[in-house]
Formats: structure tokens, C-alpha cells, sequence
């Protein structure tokens, strides 16, 4: 591939981590999706065996991105309506209030839905924080893996 086709590469793969803490890009699938072309286009074998091992870290931190996160909360207690409600306010906090909106309503989503259920805001601030921990650690897997199949697409550009 030439060096341009690869400095693209390097961009979708940018713009795929950008895409995994704010989720405005599939950030994996955008990864994915870059290091499989690269692949075609190289028609190695190493290119194919690169871009089967960067997939598979991809698919592996988008399964552990819910399965560690998620088990968590379920330990602490915390219902997966709750979740589901502060994700749809965080996503529409995101576009009322640009850079800052995802989080902060998150958190007011996570935070409402469980002082209406549990009716204290001493009860619902453990669960809160339950979800904001869940949330960053879910991030931080993906943002992992993210990084973890660049690297490994980029060491393997450099070195064929």
C-alpha cells in the first residue's frame, strides 16, 4: 500500500479512538473496518494474520466493554434500567450540550432514575457512583483495545 493509503489508515484509526470516548463514530468498527482494507489491499499473509489479530482484540474489548461494567453494577445493585435510561439521557445530553452533555447527563439520568426508585438521595448516591465507575471502566476497556489494534496495525505497517 502506499504511504498515503497508510496514512489514512492511521486516520481512521485516529478518528476510531477519538470514536471510542465520544461515542459520534463506531470507533471499533471504524478501526476494524481500516485495518481490513489495509489487509486487502496488502494481499499477505501477514497482513491477513495482522488484521485477524486487531479484530480480535476489537471484538474481545467490545465483549468485556459490557461483560466487566455490567457485572459490577449488577453486584452493586444497580438495575439495568438505570443504566439503559442515564445511556439515552447521556446521548441526548451529548448533542444539547456539545463535549460535556454525555457525562453530565449520564450521571443526572443514573442520578433521577434512582432517587425516583429508591426514594432517598442518600440510597441513590452509591448506585450513581456504581454506574460512573461502570461507565469509565467500560470506556477504558474500549479505549484499550482501540489503541491496543492500532498499535498492532501500526508496528506491523512499519515493519512490511
Amino acid at each position: 500500500m502506499p504511504a498515503w493509503g497508510e496514512a489514512l489508515v492511521f486516520v481512521a484509526c485516529i478518528f476510531g479512538i477519538i470514536g471510542t470516548i465520544l461515542p459520534i463514530l463506531p470507533g471499533h468498527l471504524l478501526i476494524g473496518s481500516a485495518i481490513a482494507i489495509w489487509a486487502i489491499v496488502e494481499r499477505s499473509w501477514v497482513s491477513s494474520a495482522v488484521a485477524a489479530c486487531a479484530i480480535a482484540v476489537l471484538l474481545v474489548g467490545s465483549v468485556l466493554t459490557y461483560l466487566i461494567p455490567g457485572k459490577r453494577m449488577n453486584e452493586a445493585g444497580v438495575p439495568g434500567t438505570t443504566i439503559l435510561i442515564g445511556s439515552v439521557a447521556g446521548i441526548f445530553g451529548m448533542f444539547v450540550v456539545p463535549v460535556v452533555g454525555l457525562p453530565l447527563f449520564f450521571i443526572l439520568g443514573v442520578y433521577s432514575t434512582e432517587v425516583i426508585r429508591l426514594r432517598s438521595h442518600n440510597d441513590a448516591t452509591p448506585s450513581t457512583i456504581e454506574a460512573v465507575k461502570g461507565a469509565i471502566v467500560s470506556t477504558a476497556i474500549c479505549l484499550t483495545a482501540a489503541g491496543l489494534a492500532t498499535t498492532i496495525w501500526a508496528i506491523a505497517a512499519v515493519l512490511t
